[in-house]
């Protein structure tokens, strides 16, 4: 018997291979069947099934792309309703691969159809459970994702989690290996471990949510409290994951156009496109087209994009360092958006040697910004998460999460002069970036921002540990 991980770490998930005696099976891909095939044929197995734990929305699953690629059957649990060919399984079905088998678990409450799957070994002894989005490391899937779509509020959903947790998960063997859908870093859970993987029995000894005395409005009061908003992308991914989508190779060949300056240029007015610059920040704030917005491929790029980014059909252009436009589509196509054009031909040194127009973004250091401070008013936007903010900030900042730049922008001048910053740098460029594209051109980049600024006489607030931060 193998079980291998995929992890995809930009966007905090893994995916799974499973295989005995030449048969495997795939539990929740990307949108990449090549990466299963190659898999497979690497130990020249075959692949029949392929197994969703529920309806993702922080990504676009390979499902439908890989079972076209290898004849394997689709499955579900129950209550799912996608709209193309698949196995519908029933709560405590088996389904053989080789010598062993998986048992279906209907666990809802993270979704409805939300399902886990136990791994048989050949003894038919439980050995690992392939939890999806229900039981993270150290957290619990969110309640609040498909309320909306459900009809049923999250404190029912959480209710639900409750009971399928202590029902089909607790009870099983100490032993048994735990696999989820996502490590830290995905916005499918609130404090979600470093960890990838871990034993039920460490779990159930460190997970806040399987206290043993937990009682069931503790539980729904615990998960339900401080969720941020989920970003505007998860429910257009939720529908794409229904339906039968192009396959990424056909959309990775549309929009690999290389365009000249001038046809970049033309494209962005006939379409009125976005223009997405994917490069390091500091190569952004040193020279960048007017309007462009940064989200850097060195970072969380495709959860950034998908926060960013309303709508997964925007019309885009690509900014990219030279090699990286490959990756940059299909990073982008992972999340749902296939609206892009084509990217710059040659990058900003081509946009530079044309002529055109280009615009810079201002920085500071955080030693100079301390000089200013003591000396001068200023005003500082901090752009990290409100938990963040809350354990320890600048004494008189302001703060502006990136994830809610849309709902706090109206309360910023934009003839007033700021700073802004993150934790290193990165989500204040994006910010900044933005802002600059809506008619906000005062704002000054810190450099190194919250790493940097600690390390100086800038007065701060006391510490607060995070885990009594909400």
């Amino acid at each position: 018997m193998v079980i291998e991980q995929i992890y995809t770490g930009c966007l905090a998930q893994g995916a799974y291979y499973i295989e005995s005696e030449g048969i495997a099976a795939i539990i929740d891909p990307l949108r990449d069947a090549s990466t299963y095939v190659n898999r497979a044929a690497q130990s020249e197995a075959k692949i029949t099934h392929i197994f969703e734990t529920h309806f993702h929305a922080d990504f676009v699953s390979g499902h439908v792309e890989l079972a076209e690629a290898t004849g394997a059957t689709i499955v579900f649990g129950p209550l799912a309703n996608p709209n193309f060919t698949f196995h519908q399984a029933v709560h405590h079905e088996e389904i053989a691969i080789g010598a062993c088998a998986i048992r279906v678990l209907h666990t809802p409450g993270h979704t409805m159809e939300s399902t886990s799957y136990l791994l048989l070994d050949a003894d038919r002894q439980p050995h690992a459970l392939f939890t999806g989005d229900t039981l993270f490391i150290g957290d619990v899937g969110r309640p609040d994702l498909a309320q909306k779509a459900a009809e049923i509020t999250q404190e029912q959903l959480a209710s639900t989690l409750f009971h399928s947790l202590r029902n089909e998960i607790m009870p099983l063997p100490a032993s048994v290996l735990i696999y989820p859908a996502h490590g830290a870093g995905s916005a499918c859970g609130k404090n979600i471990s470093t960890q990838t993987w871990d034993t039920l029995e460490n779990q159930l000894a460190t997970n806040y949510a399987l206290r043993a005395d937990m009682s069931e409005a503790e539980f729904v009061q615990e998960v339900t409290s401080g969720l941020l908003p989920p970003p505007a992308y998860f429910p257009e991914n939720v529908a794409l994951n229904k339906q039968h989508i192009p396959a990424l190779s056909e959309v990775l060949k549309r929009n690999n156009l290389s365009l000249t300056p001038d046809e970049f240029e033309a494209h962005q007015e006939i379409e009125n496109a976005l223009i997405l610059d994917t490069r390091s920040k500091e190569a952004f704030a040193k020279a960048h087209i007017p309007g462009s917005v940064f989200i850097g491929i060195d970072g969380n790029f495709a959860p950034w994009v998908g926060a960013m980014i309303k709508d997964v059909n925007q019309r885009m252009l690509i900014v990219s360092n030279e090699g990286t436009e490959a990756e940059v589509l299909m990073r982008l196509s992972r999340v749902g958006f296939d609206g892009a054009i084509g990217y710059l031909q040659g990058g900003i040194d081509a946009w530079l040697m044309a002529g055109k127009e280009c615009d810079t973004l201002e920085q500071i250091s955080a030693t100079e910004l301390a000089a200013k401070f003591h000396s001068e008013e200023t005003q500082l936007l901090d752009v990290r998460k409100p938990g963040e903010f809350a354990a320890e900030h600048v004494d008189g900042a302001y703060s502006i999460p990136l994830d809610f730049i849309n709902e706090k922008m109206h309360t910023l001048d934009a003839d007033t002069s700021y700073y802004a910053h993150c934790l290193s740098g990165y989500r204040s460029a994006i910010f900044i970036s933005i802002m600059k594209s809506r008619g906000f051109h005062n704002i000054v980049d810190v450099q190194g921002g919250w790493d940097e600024l600690s390390k100086t006489s800038i007065p701060t607030t006391d510490f607060v540990c995070s885990s009594k931060v909400k």
